[in-house]
């Protein structure tokens, strides 16, 4: 029984750890407009742009800065392991399938971006910060 129990915990373990680690089998291509880290560019649709990009337990930036009152279009590319994002605030939830949002912050303040599938060891400090001017 005592075997059961410790094999059943190590393949939980192994699946707990292993959720940050995992590569994308495929890779869309990334609608990006240019190189460059922003945090926010104008798009076509004049829609901000945030593009998220996760690696394991971190965001590419601390903070993420948009106009209040205009439509922001966030995007999550997973670098590394296997992330969700949400920012309650806007009930923006983003994860392996839903990768685009958009929504419009009336209000100037931070917000936070949390992510939101267990992804291990640093899971609980994988944060940043919408600053919505």
């Amino acid at each position: 029984m005592k075997k059961i129990t410790v094999l059943a915990l190590s393949i939980c373990l192994i699946f707990a750890l292993a959720a940050c680690g995992q590569k994308e089998a495929a890779k869309a291509p990334a609608a990006s407009t240019g190189s460059a880290p922003t945090a926010s560019t104008p798009a076509a649709s004049g829609a901000q742009q945030v593009k998220l990009t996760a690696s394991n337990f971190k965001f590419d930036q601390a903070e993420y800065k948009v106009k209040a009152g205009q439509d922001v279009a966030v995007t999550l590319e997973n670098k590394e392991g296997m992330h969700g994002v949400s920012i309650d605030a806007f009930k923006v939830k983003l994860d392996g399938t839903t990768k685009t949002a958009t929504f419009k912050p009336d209000k100037a303040g931070t917000y936070d971006i949390v992510c939101s599938i267990p992804c291990g060891s640093g899971h609980m400090t994988m944060k940043s910060k919408l600053i919505v001017e």
